[in-house]
């Protein structure tokens, strides 16, 4: 026999090692910018929502805002309505144990003259 003799296998199954560590990150890291994406539309969602509905009041609009954002599985962290504008916080529970945190704003936009 030979000095090498088995090589092959400890060559396979490192291979195989790296080859399983690759497609696991790949995996972990598309299940983590899925939740950012849920989480994002759900604070653009909310946030549409908290500010169709300024005109009603600070209470009504943040009420809509939570609504809509339990409809797409996160949490209305804060809700602030300044005017027509609304700003949202919302967080969305992440299947990695993690907690996605995601603010947005939406609001009248207004013609400025330069």
């Amino acid at each position: 026999m030979t000095g090498d003799s088995g090589s092959a296998t400890v060559w396979g199954v490192a291979a195989s090692s790296l080859l399983w560590l690759a497609a696991l990150t790949a995996v972990l890291a598309a299940t983590a910018r899925f939740d950012r994406d849920r989480a994002a539309t759900a604070a653009d969602l909310a946030a549409l929502a908290a500010a169709a509905n300024a005109v009603h009041g600070t209470e009504a609009a943040c009420d809509r805002a939570r609504r809509t954002a339990e409809a797409n599985r996160a949490s209305l962290d804060s809700c602030e309505i300044d005017g027509h504008t609304a700003e949202v916080a919302v967080s969305v529970a992440s299947v990695l144990d993690l907690t996605v945190d995601v603010r947005s704003r939406a609001g009248i936009v207004t013609e400025q003259t330069p």
